[in-house]
């Protein structure tokens, strides 16, 4: 029997639009079935999938009014239309332009720092083996991040530019994108979470086809917290703890819901502010600062301060102190690099469980007699 030609059309047709509607359903099995790599970070998310990856950042800077979508392709992968509005990065990279030092570590950690093309202000990047690099013209200085060189970035064209914002004003954001470069936001600075920050460690892994050895090395740091934590785990929080240094006129501390304070908590120690609500910090006066903090066992100063006479210098009256009479003064910040940028601040966020250690030394140095401070020193 002979069917009509039209009705062979028909037919297949018919099969063909079959035949979409299941790879539809395919491709909505694929998204539905994909599982956040991410567990603590709250600002970050990984969902992976053949051939492609789907990064989320969301809230990147305080009261943000958007999140950022973007798709890390590998080469000749498919990616469904429903994805081809977001902006799509090909993985993996072979050059990129960071914006932050926190950033430094996390290249070196994976092993991919010779990847790194350009950086604004390269004097803050204390890591020796990132200086090496500066020295010999492999990392060029792109001017400062409120205003990057944008005629250098175009030369250089990395294959990703990794920023951050800090309002929902980023006029420079939207010139590097109108240039043609590929531009990254990320928010890892908005972590409280001490593992949260260091888990942006996976985003770099997925941008250069690290994932399974970022995991691993990520596993070791929480690995190595929950060790930490274990040993303060039958303390209780006795020592009282005040934090930071008199800036011009006002005294800033850290809130209680603040990365700091998360450490003090963790290292069991009675952090004077841990009962204000929030993050980021809170400026007081001295004569607040004194009257509830005269008293407190430990001082954790907030400046590169090498010695409690220089400390003692910058203001007579931190001498009221009993902290800084009994010599219990401790600070982060005195280890600097080569060209004078703080090692703290580039390296502590990728290494919490290196911090604290270095907490609990302070308040239990029992626990750790034979720990070398990472990052804290006392000042004698």
């Amino acid at each position: 029997m002979k069917f009509p030609f039209y009705k062979i059309l028909f037919v297949l047709s018919f099969l063909a639009f079959i035949g979409c509607k299941k790879n539809e359903k395919s491709d909505v099995a694929k998204t539905t079935i994909a599982k956040n790599t991410i567990e603590y970070a709250s600002g970050l998310a990984i969902y992976e999938y053949d051939g492609y990856s789907v990064v989320k950042v969301i809230n990147p800077w305080p009261d943000a009014n958007k999140n950022f979508t973007y798709v890390l392709k590998e080469k000749n992968s498919i990616v469904p239309d429903s994805l081809q509005k977001y902006t799509a990065v090909q993985v993996p990279l072979q050059s990129i332009v960071v914006t932050s030092t926190t950033n430094i570590p996390f290249l070196e950690i994976l092993g991919v720092e010779k990847s790194l093309v350009g950086f604004p202000h390269t004097d803050y990047i204390s890591s020796e083996k990132t200086r090496k690099l500066i020295d010999v013209g492999s990392v060029k200085n792109v001017g400062q991040n409120e205003k990057l060189n944008m005629e250098q970035l175009i030369e250089l064209t990395p294959d990703l530019i990794v920023t951050f914002g800090i309002d929902n004003n980023n006029p420079m954001i939207k010139n590097l994108e109108k240039s043609g470069l590929k531009v990254m936001i990320q928010g890892d600075w908005m972590e409280q979470s001490p593992l949260g920050k260091a888990e942006w460690l996976k985003l770099y892994g997925a941008l250069f086809g690290k994932e399974k050895e970022a995991k691993t090395l990520f596993d070791n740091i929480v690995k190595n917290y929950n060790e930490a934590l274990k040993l303060v785990s039958n303390k209780k929080p006795e020592s009282t703890v005040l934090y930071g240094s008199m800036y011009q006129d006002q005294w800033f501390v850290a809130k209680g819901n603040s990365w700091v304070a998360q450490f003090m908590k963790d290292a069991k120690a009675n952090y004077l502010w841990s009962n204000v609500e929030g993050t980021g910090s809170l400026g007081l006066s001295f004569e607040n600062i004194l009257d509830k903090a005269k008293s407190a066992d430990y001082w954790i100063a907030s400046g590169p301060f090498k010695t409690i006479s220089e400390l003692g210098d910058s203001n007579p009256h931190y001498s009221q102190f009993d902290a800084f009479a009994s010599k219990n003064v401790y600070t982060f910040e005195s280890k600097l690099g080569a060209k004078g940028g703080t090692i703290y601040y580039e390296l502590a966020p990728s290494r919490p469980d290196l911090v604290l250690k270095d907490y609990i030394k302070i308040f239990h140095p029992e626990l750790l007699p034979k720990y070398t401070f990472t990052f804290a020193q006392k000042l004698n």
